[in-house]
């Protein structure tokens, strides 16, 4: 459907269209009537699903009939600053052309960022996306104007739990009004999040658009190395593919900085980001590779969630990600936007029991394509038998070699006022 059978507000189909949104996806065609009503929502749905929008376009048009001045109207609460970041720029476009104010609220900046959210924060905003411990010092300080709130949304609340985030949040719940509209939107839903959403919402309607599984047009293919191999084998890929925007995760930052140093020395352009960066230098980066502008990305899985990139070619774990779920998420940065991609997976033997659980999630074993002969002998894919885990699929898993063929804001209030392939061959997109 499109966003006009909504029935929203002129002025925010104008920012809809100016953001390029044509038709709903299915995650925004179940929400956004809900929403619409009143209803609070609990939502499995992940990044990529268009989850973003499917809170931001009810609540903004609600707020264009019902606001409170010299308040904070909406808050929306998130792990990290980068999707806080990414938020509010789209929150920005599709505001374009309404009163609607907002303002990011996030750690890692200077004093001068701090004061500028004292402010707004103090003046009221219409929506503020923050991250808790932020959240929480500038309410302690007792200046936050919470007192009209209308809308609590919780996005990516299993990350936050499994950050540690639980007591910050209901902290910041203890400040709100108890009575709004509260929306909670979880890429998975395990007992902790039901526990949570139990506590905070009200008869809530429930969403499930997300599935633990890789889209079928991302072509997973995993390699079984030594360690020592990794590097070279990342050369190779990179040389053998030639592709405009690569997206390779490391579980360490050690790992970045000593790939991307490594990618330099062989005159690949590749930048890195990880938490060590200053905001600004991470937002620099960040757009230089959504602008194609860098075709090589080095990231730790501060970009596995939440980070809107279409067009991304391949993502590569150099590392075995630490469960299905993030594997999951990784390899979703690719095949994004109606676009195939590809997604390459590296194995050292001590992290083949890691990925034999991750192909148990997946119901089936991923491909072991042939290391290339020049970088030596591989190891057996030979990862230790043991009880599946309750919950988890059941598919077979091939032994075999490692070359044999196994069986995806800013600081300030903002108002707008102005206008593959198996074999030892190159990889194949497909």
């Amino acid at each position: 459907m499109t966003f006009k059978e909504f029935g929203l507000d002129e002025s925010l189909l104008e920012g809809v269209d100016a953001s390029g949104y044509e038709n709903a996806t299915p995650v925004q065609e179940q929400v956004i009537p809900l929403i619409l009503q009143g209803k609070d929502i609990i939502a499995s749905a992940q990044t990529g699903t268009g989850k973003t929008a499917a809170f931001l376009l009810p609540i903004i048009n609600r707020l264009l009939a019902s606001r409170h001045d010299d308040q904070i109207n909406a808050l929306v609460i998130v792990p990290t600053r980068e999707l806080a970041v990414q938020i509010a720029q789209n929150l920005e476009g599709l505001s374009y052309f309404t009163p609607i104010s907002s303002i990011a609220v996030y750690g890692g900046g200077d004093g001068s960022t701090f004061s500028t959210e004292k402010q707004a924060l103090s003046r009221g905003a219409d929506i503020v996306i923050c991250t808790p411990g932020r959240m929480i010092a500038h309410l302690n300080m007792g200046y936050v104007r919470t007192k009209g709130l209308q809308y609590l949304v919780l996005d990516e609340a299993d990350r936050m739990l499994d950050m540690g985030f639980y007591d910050d949040i209901m902290k910041i719940i203890s400040f709100l009004p108890p009575v709004r509209q509260n929306l909670l939107f979880s890429a998975t839903m395990p007992t902790k999040i039901r526990d949570l959403a139990r506590k905070i919402l009200h008869e809530p309607e429930e969403i499930n658009i997300s599935i633990s599984k890789p889209p079928a047009k991302i072509v997973q293919q995993a390699y079984v190395v030594y360690e020592p191999q990794k590097i070279p084998l990342v050369k190779w890929l990179l040389k053998s593919t030639n592709l405009k925007s690569t997206l390779i995760f490391c579980s360490k930052k050690h790992n970045v900085k000593q790939l991307t140093m490594e990618l330099k020395r062989s005159k690949f352009n590749a930048k890195e980001i990880h938490s060590d960066l200053d905001q600004a230098g991470r937002e620099d980066v960040l757009l230089e590779f959504k602008s194609r502008r860098l075709p090589i990305l080095v990231a730790t899985d501060i970009l596995s969630r939440g980070i809107d990139i279409d067009n991304i070619e391949m993502v590569i774990n150099y590392d075995v990600p630490n469960d299905g779920e993030d594997y999951i998420h990784r390899i979703g940065r690719t095949a994004r936007a109606e676009t195939d991609g590809i997604a390459f997976t590296f194995i050292s033997e001590k992290e083949q029991n890691k990925f034999r659980t991750i192909e148990d999630l997946l119901g089936s074993p991923v491909n072991k394509a042939v290391v290339p002969e020049q970088l030596g002998p591989a190891p057996d894919y030979s990862p230790r038998s043991k009880s599946r885990r309750p919950g988890h699929g059941s598919g077979g898993h091939g032994g075999g070699h490692g070359g044999g063929q196994g069986g995806r804001g800013g600081g300030g209030a903002h108002r707008r006022q102005s206008g593959p392939s198996g074999g030892g061959g190159a990889p194949r997109r497909g």
